[in-house]
């Protein structure tokens, strides 16, 4: 990859979520909202304190995360649609 994310920044591939529903409805394409949830494929070295030193980030290359609706801003990588957000933007790490 030819991209690398800056200080708390982080690079996410979208993971798309299922065709039905728990009940069993199939939810066509129309109706679907992009997914809030991605795989971690880049990250930055992080932040720095007052003092300069690296504060380390918690997310790591492979993690599934979910996010904010809202979060990020799109960007295509070597032809992929991905997403860079600050760390912060990441609400949690899916076990």
């Amino acid at each position: 990859m030819a991209f690398t994310p800056l200080h708390d920044r982080v690079l996410v591939e979208r993971v798309e979520s299922d065709d039905k529903t728990a009940g069993g409805l199939i939810i066509p394409e129309s109706a679907k909202e992009k997914p809030a949830e991605g795989l971690i494929v880049a990250v930055g070295a992080g932040a720095r304190d007052e003092d300069g030193e690296r504060i380390a980030l918690d997310v790591s290359v492979g993690d599934k995360v979910l996010f904010g609706k809202w979060s990020g801003t799109e960007v295509t990588v070597d032809g992929k649609e991905l997403m860079i957000m600050k760390e912060s933007d990441i609400m949690g790490i899916i076990a």
